[in-house]
């Protein structure tokens, strides 16, 4: 097996690529290695010192270290990543919840459905080349919120992201939206 890696926006944060299917759909984020109790890779993930945050998309997993140097920590990381998949072993336990994605709900209002709408065919796919995604948590009185997670969480242009990338796109074909902010 071999697992790619890519550089992300965010210097703290790697893209880990097995060549395979992570989440066959939504995704998880896990900040510590309590909230990662529903995955068995990101647990053992979190057993690598120094590891701070671990993202699984589709097809990739973003793992975000802290003070430590990549050297150090990168080749733990791969051999996780490698005896997890080789093993077969599970991503997520089935008892898992489905997370991820902005699906579209019966009290929705247009203009929700719209961002929704948005969000999922041309922000997030793009966030997700990067090693990150952006979900949805609400608009009110003209104000969209998102969360950012993996790679996105923390990166150094994050900001420019969703203010000069997501807030311009949403404006542009959405009228009633005045502003875009991370919660």
């Amino acid at each position: 097996m071999f697992i790619q890696t890519e550089a992300t926006p965010n210097p703290a944060t790697l893209k880990f690529l097995p060549g395979c299917e992570v989440m066959p759909s939504g995704s998880a984020n896990m900040a510590s290695a309590d909230e990662a109790e529903a995955s068995p890779l990101a647990k053992r993930l979190f057993q690598v010192e120094g590891v701070t945050n671990v993202y699984l998309g589709a097809d990739f997993i973003s793992v975000s270290k802290g003070d430590a140097e990549w050297h150090h920590i990168k080749p733990a990381v791969l051999g996780v990543i490698m005896e997890h998949f080789q093993a077969g072993l599970p991503v997520m336990n089935q008892d898992a919840p489905d997370t991820g994605g902005s699906s579209i709900e019966d009290g929705d209002s247009d203009v929700v459905v719209q961002i929704k709408d948005l969000l999922d065919t041309r922000v997030r796919p793009a966030v997700a080349q990067d090693g990150g995604d952006i979900t949805f948590h609400g608009y009110e009185d003209g104000i969209v919120f998102l969360h950012m997670q993996g790679a996105c969480a923390g990166c150094p242009s994050s900001t420019m992201t969703l203010k000069h990338g997501i807030e311009n796109l949403l404006r542009h074909y959405i009228p009633e939206v005045m502003e875009v902010r991370a919660i």
